[in-house]
């Protein structure tokens, strides 16, 4: 995905699979190679470093957050897929856990959950990539597979690859529609829709749409998303493709924003109330719509700040973040300028002036992000991803450059200002949510022991300070690698790791 993973092999660096994700990995691909998995955890560690840091906390619900709208073509807002909704707010109106008598638990799949969801039953369906990779339909209570659905995988020498833990292509980003059909791009150039099997395991392949006639070498497919009048789009990594497929006649529409390198897209889009769809290259941030025949057409432009760096903390040398669409027609990223900053733009293509504010964030030489901004009402909360290059960049008691901040818009929409800095706190890599009904920042952090333990984390919306932190296990199995933070229906946190899956819930 842009950037040399520092898995190259090297002399003396043979070991490195082993050294990083262990036998444990391994095990569980071979074990339920193509099948459905027993609810088997993921294996840590031996550590001896504290389980629960902090106090359990007090729901503080954020008061005054006007709702985000339900797009028509998604699953229930919090449910349809990595940031949550259509805007990618990253903001739940339901609970987290408090961390009240806290339980965690792990499934071994040996793939990686990038992205979660939720069907209409509370049933967990994500997208796992790696050695075993597959669309999987998981009971949140048990942990057990109830359903699977095989996508193209990793062979073991491709984790030695260069760029394998930056690729977000192959369904990482994938959507669940409003009939609990999962929506995603693969690597075979095919946008598949795969809805539930009735009363039986697995998924049944309902529409398969082929791209392979449109997209060139190396254009691979990174995330569809369908816009509010049910066009489906579509973006590819190299040369900026963004396309459009009419799911009812099968006529596909496509146009390219840069050439190679120049203009990438590697995250997801936002999709907001009116046709209006937001791309960030790494060079600009587009809002786009349907023309009349259905083409991509673009509504307006604006280019970033770029340092032109490539900075460790980001797959490549342009923004990190899936663009995110906050209330009172405003959309939200960061750049690449040095230091990194919060940008806010007005979306209406008649404004006369584009770019509401630019604050910076974190300090000159490290700072970057390659997650989406959390958007709450006029507020922003950004984290610093800076360091992380991979699993590696972990490993040993090592983690990255700490820093969250809140960037609140002005109320009369003519500026923005920092709430707060936390200059302690490090989330190596995690995209992380909030919650509404408990006023939690739920993140994912890792501690400086030598036994690389992880840990689930809850920071104070109003404040930024730390709340609590509870471990989820150590070792390099237990790293998020880039997956997202979900809460699920029954109020526990959901997080793909390099072993699989791990959860959190409120023992009481």
């Amino acid at each position: 995905m842009g950037s040399t993973s520092p898995l190259v092999p090297r002399p003396g660096r043979r070991r490195t699979l082993a050294q990083l994700l262990g036998a444990g990995v391994l095990a569980g691909a071979v074990a339920t190679g193509g099948g459905i998995a027993a609810a088997r955890p993921i294996v840590s560690v031996p550590d001896l470093s504290s389980g629960f840091l902090g106090a359990p906390a007090v729901a503080q619900p954020v008061q005054g957050v006007p709702p985000i709208p339900q797009h028509p073509g998604l699953a229930p807002n919090g449910d349809g897929n990595l940031h949550g909704d259509g805007w990618m707010s990253d903001t739940y109106t339901r609970p987290g856990p408090l961390g009240h008598a806290a339980q965690v638990n792990s499934l071994v799949l040996g793939s990686e959950c990038a992205s979660i969801a939720f069907d209409r039953a509370g049933r967990i369906v994500t997208t796992c990539i790696g050695l075993n990779s597959g669309l999987y339909l998981i009971d949140p209570a048990t942990m057990e597979v109830l359903g699977k659905y095989a996508l193209p995988g990793l062979a073991p020498t491709d984790l030695l690859k260069p760029g394998v833990f930056s690729n977000f292509g192959g369904g990482a980003y994938f959507f669940l529609d409003n009939e609990d059909r999962a929506v995603i791009g693969s690597n075979s150039g095919h946008v598949l829709v795969l809805a539930e099997n009735p009363g039986a395991v697995g998924f049944t392949l309902e529409h398969d749409y082929d791209l392979t006639g449109v997209l060139r070498p190396g254009e691979t497919l990174n995330s569809v998303l369908p816009d509010s009048n049910g066009l489906l789009w579509f973006v590819a990594k190299t040369n900026g493709v963004v396309g459009t497929i009419n799911p009812e006649t099968g006529a596909v529409q496509v146009i390219r924003l840069g050439d190679g390198a120049d203009g990438e897209i590697e995250n997801s889009f936002a999709v907001g109330a009116v046709g209006d769809v937001y791309i960030n290259t790494n060079r600009e941030l587009l809002r786009l719509h349907a023309g009349p025949s259905g083409a991509p057409e673009v509504s307006w432009r604006v280019t970033y700040a770029n340092s032109g760096q490539h900075k460790p903390g980001q797959v490549d040398d342009g923004s990190g973040t899936t663009p995110t669409v906050l209330p009172g027609g405003y959309v939200a990223i960061t750049d690449n300028a040095d230091p990194m900053n919060v940008v806010v733009y007005r979306t209406d293509p008649a404004a006369a002036q584009r770019e509401v504010c630019s604050i910076p964030v974190f300090t000159k030489g490290a700072s970057s992000t390659e997650n989406s901004l959390i958007g709450a009402g006029n507020s922003l909360i950004v984290e610093n991803n800076y360091g992380y290059t991979g699993p590696d960049a972990t490993l040993g008691g090592r983690t990255t450059t700490a820093g969250f901040a809140r960037i609140d818009i002005d109320p009369d929409g003519g500026g923005c200002h920092t709430v707060w800095t936390n200059d302690t706190v490090a989330a190596p890599s995690v995209v992380s949510k909030l919650s509404l009904a408990t006023g939690l920042i739920y993140t994912y952090t890792k501690g400086a022991e030598v036994t690389d333990p992880w840990y689930w984390t809850a920071l104070d919306f109003r404040t930024g300070n730390l709340v609590w932190k509870q471990k989820s296990g150590a070792g390099p199995q237990f790293n998020n690698n880039y997956a997202g933070i979900a809460l699920g229906p029954d109020g526990a946190a959901y997080l793909g790791v390099l072993g699989g899956l791990i959860s959190l819930r409120d023992g009481r």
